[in-house]
């Protein structure tokens, strides 16, 4: 059996809630692609993916999904086929749509148990923050990854308890502090480091990758 080792670990019960899961993931980069590769490995039973881009060859250096056989593909079909090859039995969806105002309600037309926010547009996230919560859905928002090294510094916490990244400082302009609290985010407390081309953000392989799967991990757990 596929997940027969997992189960081993959870027992049956857990797995089969996994199985009745439902996760919501917008944003299908270095971060987010791993998380669908791990849930999709967790026995996650149904995936909505979204997101607007393309494969291209600068993802080669982090994105799970960039081989030479996807480059120019749509992102959300090379994890459709993905997921169909490590677990068949994964309903997947998909919306190929970069989230807005005008369309935020449309990737939220199902019963979703759980929402990853690993988008890098600063409206975007406020909007899927601002629906999970007004909406009472549970979710985590990933910080930034970029030019950074060390992956053992990244956490789970609150929004109100970053410090260190700039993108949650943004973030963190968003909300007031008694909001901050109640956001779950992925962040890293590693200072970035300067790169030589400022207007390109630095990335590796084991960064986002490696939030992506702590991120998988939380929710895996909630779930459980």
């Amino acid at each position: 059996m596929k997940f027969s080792r997992l189960e081993n670990l959870i027992g049956i019960l857990s797995l089969e809630k996994l199985k009745s899961s439902t996760v919501l993931i917008v944003g299908l980069g270095g971060v987010g692609g791993y998380v669908v590769e791990a849930l999709a490995r967790s026995g996650i039973g149904n995936l909505i993916l979204v997101d607007y881009d393309r494969v291209d060859i600068t993802n080669f250096n982090r994105q799970i999904i960039a081989i030479n056989n996807n480059v120019n593909r749509y992102k959300i079909d090379c994890f459709k086929d993905r997921i169909r090859d490590i677990n068949e039995e994964c309903n997947v969806i998909t919306y190929n749509l970069k989230v807005d105002s005008t369309n935020i309600k449309d990737i939220f037309n199902n019963n979703i148990d759980f929402v990853v926010d690993a988008v890098d547009d600063i409206k975007a996230k406020e909007l899927i923050i601002n629906y999970c919560m007004e909406n009472n859905i549970d979710f985590i928002s990933s910080m930034g990854t970029g030019n950074r090294l060390d992956p053992s510094k990244l956490l789970v916490t609150t929004l109100d308890r970053t410090y260190n990244d700039p993108l949650a400082r943004i973030m963190r302009s968003k909300f007031d502090k008694k909001i901050q609290k109640k956001i779950t985010v992925c962040t890293s407390i590693e200072v970035p480091l300067k790169v030589k081309d400022k207007t390109v953000i630095g990335s590796n392989a084991f960064v986002p990758s490696s939030a992506g799967l702590l991120i998988a991990s939380y929710i895996v757990k909630k779930f459980i």
